[in-house]
């Protein structure tokens, strides 16, 4: 089993080799066709993925399908494990969106330039793999040994659903972080860019001259040899910050689904790898899906209702239980995209009247 897992991250970090170090060696802004493009490319890649899911749960590849989901105490067929897989990667992609907004509003507050956004991200999402890789076998391990987990993580689904859906926006200060603030306390910290560079020493090369020319008074009073954080290292803690508290929503929706380990991670893995390109992508139509949020509200709390009610619902709906709740979520993305699109026709021409 370890073999397969293996596999997988060699092939993940690879990709991600040839993102950083081939596709996107030169910093440069993204344009929103490249990101379509990209966006494209990660999205087929994890559909393509579902052809290998199908052949290694029928053919028990490295022991896959051979023990009960912890979820339906089923076998995990080939067809049945695409399906969770498939489902598994829909809910996580969509609750990513909400984190879009998080990160458009994070690059904003610490004015980060477009050029050094896609780094700033990479970086980003390349810590996010690893802290959702860790939380998610803590949560399979809880699931497998713990059923009665599944009505907690339910009941916490369907709160942060409501609670989410009649929440108003509010600004954020990110000054305030508690994160941002200890950061500030232990390291220098200038509010000048120096290129790609994160941090920077006093006196050495790269500290000479900021980006836009001029003196530093924060580098120019440090210490010889001090280091000093640029604005891209704050972005950077407040990324991976937001996607921690975002994962603890996401994480328990995909148990809905399943509890199998390889389903839930690939499944994440594959969602989180197409978060930035989206991003280049969405950027500047976020604020056009007003009822995105209405939508992936609405998807959490149906989530956690069918983790609550699971036993009778399957009893219900029959053996394609799974498939409906596939076609349901579905529908909940599709009618807040649509209702989004007629609400921003109908207000248009009355704000260019």
């Amino acid at each position: 089993m370890i073999g397969i897992y293996t596999g997988f991250v060699v092939f993940v970090v690879l990709m991600l080799v040839l993102d950083l170090g081939v596709f996107h060696r030169k910093a440069h802004v993204i344009s929103i066709k490249e990101a379509l493009g990209w966006s494209a490319f990660w999205i087929s890649l994890a559909l393509s993925f579902t052809v290998f899911i199908y052949f290694a749960y029928e053919n028990h590849w490295q022991g896959l399908g051979l023990t009960a989901d912890p979820v339906d105490k089923l076998l995990n067929t080939g067809a049945l494990a695409s399906l969770k897989y498939l489902t598994g990667y829909l809910i996580e992609e969509s609750l990513s969106m909400d984190n879009l907004f998080v990160i458009a509003m994070i690059l904003g507050f610490f004015a980060v330039p477009p050029v050094q956004q896609h780094r700033v991200l990479f970086w980003g999402i390349l810590g996010a793999l690893v802290l959702r890789g860790l939380m998610i076998a803590l949560g399979a391990t809880l699931v497998a040994q713990f059923h009665w987990v599944l009505y907690i993580f339910g009941a916490f689904l369907v709160f942060t659903g409501i609670k989410m859906l009649v929440a108003k926006e509010e600004e954020t200060d990110l000054e305030g972080n508690l994160l941002v603030r200890i950061t500030r306390r232990l390291f220098a910290v200038t509010t000048r860019f120096y290129s790609h560079h994160f941090a920077v020493r006093a006196g050495w090369p790269e500290a000479a001259e900021p980006d836009g020319g001029g003196v530093d008074p924060v580098v120019s009073v440090a210490a010889k040899g001090a280091l000093v954080l640029t604005p891209l290292a704050l972005a950077l803690l407040v990324v991976e910050t937001a996607d921690v508290v975002f994962a603890v929503d996401s994480i328990p929706a995909i148990f809905a689904i399943t509890a199998d380990p390889f389903l839930v991670f690939t499944s994440n893995i594959f969602a989180i790898l197409g978060l930035r390109s989206l991003f280049f992508a969405l950027a500047g139509m976020l604020r056009t899906f007003r009822y995105l949020k209405t939508s992936l509200s609405l998807v959490l709390i149906l989530v956690g209702v069918k983790m609550l009610l699971a036993h009778w619902l399957r009893l219900l709906l029959g053996s394609h239980f799974n498939l409906y709740l596939l076609g349901a979520v579905l529908l909940i993305l599709a009618g807040g995209v649509v209702a989004s699109l007629l609400v921003r026709e109908d207000t248009e021409p009355a704000a260019q009247a």
